[in-house]
């Protein structure tokens, strides 16, 4: 009988126990997909015992999906009021964490966008010009930001093509869908697509792109996000996130310039 309850409990345990030392499940805002990638590699030659899956998405949409009871530990959002949200509303169990500031820049594979500003996007020769969708991705509506502040924004209305998130509006311009956009500073520094220069646009025509992290309330547990976390503080990841153009925390923003 002692035998049966002691099995018992065992097995009520192990999915608690199996979960806090089961792999580490991150949500990332899609600017981080090559920074993160480098990092996680890093972390993983490190830590060898400790295995780390990530998602990249839009902020807004993975919000909804942890509230939701999505299964992620740590989360990456490209705009801090995100995380915020679900520290409020009891999803995370760790203060939002500004991880870096992110940049926005103006790039084209087809065209010399370093040579170009915000007003040159109502061009004839431009049909079609991308951004993520201002209403779940951050770098949508900061680029939506800029071109208010440039005066351009309800002219420009029907040029404009959204992705879901900043990767696919790379990646939408890349494939032809349109001749230029406004993507993230992390991407454009990506080697594929560093061939082609790009336009850094000017912070003051927008809102700063304060970045935070979260551990979620499934999370809490998971010794493996708790390290993590740490090891973003660390000098290699921020290494890394500034070779991507990333601000770190209490460092100054870069003059503006073109590249």
């Amino acid at each position: 009988m002692h035998l049966r309850t002691l099995l018992l409990t065992l097995f009520l345990l192990l999915p608690g126990l199996v979960a806090a030392n089961g792999p580490l499940t991150i949500a990332a805002a899609s600017d981080l997909r090559f920074a993160l990638d480098d990092i996680i590699e890093e972390y993983e030659r490190e830590h060898p015992d400790d295995a780390v899956r990530v998602t990249y998405g839009s902020s807004g949409r993975m919000t909804t999906q942890i509230m939701n009871g999505a299964p992620y530990d740590v989360f990456f959002s490209a705009d801090i009021a995100y995380p915020q949200k679900l520290r409020a509303e009891g999803h995370a169990v760790t203060e939002p964490e500004v991880y870096a500031i992110g940049r926005i820049v103006l790039w084209s594979n087809r065209m010399d966008a370093s040579e170009m500003t915000l007003e040159d996007l109502l061009r004839d020769d431009i049909r079609r010009v991308a951004i993520a969708s201002p209403t779940h991705a951050p770098y949508g509506v900061r680029a939506m930001e800029a071109l208010k502040s440039v005066g351009i924004w309800e002219d420009l209305q029907p040029k404009i093509v959204n992705g879901d998130n900043i990767a696919q509006t790379a990646r939408m311009i890349q494939a032809g869908g349109a001749e230029i956009g406004i993507i993230a500073l992390s991407l454009a520094e990506f080697p594929d697509l560093a061939e082609h220069p790009h336009h850094l646009i000017d912070d003051a025509l927008h809102e700063p792109l304060t970045q935070g992290f979260i551990i979620t309330r499934r999370g809490e547990d998971n010794a493996t996000a708790h390290r993590f976390a740490d090891y973003m503080n660390g000098d290699t990841a921020r290494d890394i996130m500034r070779r991507y153009g990333f601000v770190m925390p209490g460092e100054e923003l870069p003059d503006d310039a073109t590249r």
